[in-house]
């Protein structure tokens, strides 16, 4: 394995262990803070935070820029039948496509806020949340008929198995809001993940995350105002939270990801990243005091099997893997 892998597997455990705790960050901060509001000063620092590598990457981005004018067409929709269908320009305008991926990530972030809210579980809220990587070749499948190799069947099983383990304690009646409201949560990210995979692939990945944070800052901002949660003496006392989940969750990971994407291949990146999940379970157990039962162990584990085996690639002989 050559040094460069290593270091880009490096980053990557980075932002899996950066993301993990993150969860416990959007538990403490529920202590003091509205779900809006945390998402407007979380998300306001991370957007911050982006600006000095917009600053020194100016000049790629607007190379970057010039080819995608150049281009006359906006992006690509690929099928899994191999249909292409190509959008409008104006649908690969950065600004454009920063304010979607934004609607949408202020969508799934705002409800997972509010499932960590009602689940008051960061190890729980990790694992459950952890499905969008099983969700997302299950949504590309029904959105793009793009193929669903066994390995995914049979890793929805596995998480399926798991999530009961660890949601359904007392027959069916115990599976709560909050398990609900994650679960949605996990279908939002993977729409969120193929709307990326859309509208990111010819954009600069810097740009297009400041701009996606920025737009769901500005919503969260907007949100906050009609719900007349902003309160800043209640910030105050979540201020190491606030912080944590902006600077280093939305700033610091997302940087550490891209480097480690450039290094590592997909699959392997998407595997390491899904180590998110046991992070969150680690950072509730120590910085939160949180107990786990050996029946909600057992499914936490059968749920990180899942999405490691839903990113296994399908072994076909004489194909290539590519990225979809």
């Amino acid at each position: 394995m050559q040094r460069k892998e290593i270091g880009g597997m490096t980053c990557l455990v980075l932002t899996a262990m950066i993301w993990g705790f993150a969860f416990v960050s959007q538990v403490q901060g529920m202590d003091s803070t509205t779900p809006l509001f945390f998402g407007a000063t979380r998300f306001t620092l991370g957007a911050v935070s982006l600006l000095p590598l917009l600053w020194f990457r100016r000049d790629g981005i607007a190379r970057r820029e010039r080819a995608r004018r150049a281009a006359g067409h906006g992006p690509d929709v690929v099928f899994g039948d191999g249909r292409k269908m190509t959008m409008p320009a104006w649908l690969g305008n950065p600004v454009v496509a920063s304010v979607i991926c934004g609607v949408v990530l202020f969508t799934a972030s705002t409800v997972q806020q509010y499932g960590i809210l009602y689940s008051g579980s960061a190890g729980r809220s990790g694992f459950i949340t952890a499905l969008y990587i099983v969700m997302t070749p299950l949504l590309a499948f029904v959105v793009l008929r793009r193929r669903v190799h066994a390995g995914v069947m049979v890793s929805v099983a596995i998480s399926v198995v798991g999530f009961y383990l660890l949601c359904v304690t007392d027959g069916f009646g115990s599976i709560t809001v909050a398990d609900v409201v994650l679960l949605l949560t996990a279908v939002l990210f993977a729409g969120h993940i193929l709307i990326i995979d859309t509208f990111g692939r010819d954009m600069d990945p810097i740009l297009l995350s400041f701009g996606q944070i920025a737009t769901t800052a500005a919503l969260s901002w907007i949100g906050s105002l009609f719900e007349g949660s902003i309160d800043w003496n209640g910030a105050t006392h979540s201020w190491f939270a606030i912080v944590y989940a902006g600077v280093c969750s939305a700033g610091v990971a997302y940087t550490l990801q891209v480097v480690g994407q450039q290094l590592v291949p997909p699959t392997r990146a998407s595997v390491i990243m899904s180590l998110e999940s046991f992070f969150s379970a680690v950072g509730g157990v120590i910085i939160l005091g949180e107990t786990m039962t050996p029946r909600a162990c057992v499914g936490c584990a059968l749920i990180f099997a899942g999405t490691v085996l839903a990113q296994m690639p399908a072994r076909i002989p004489g194909s290539r893997m590519r990225r979809g």
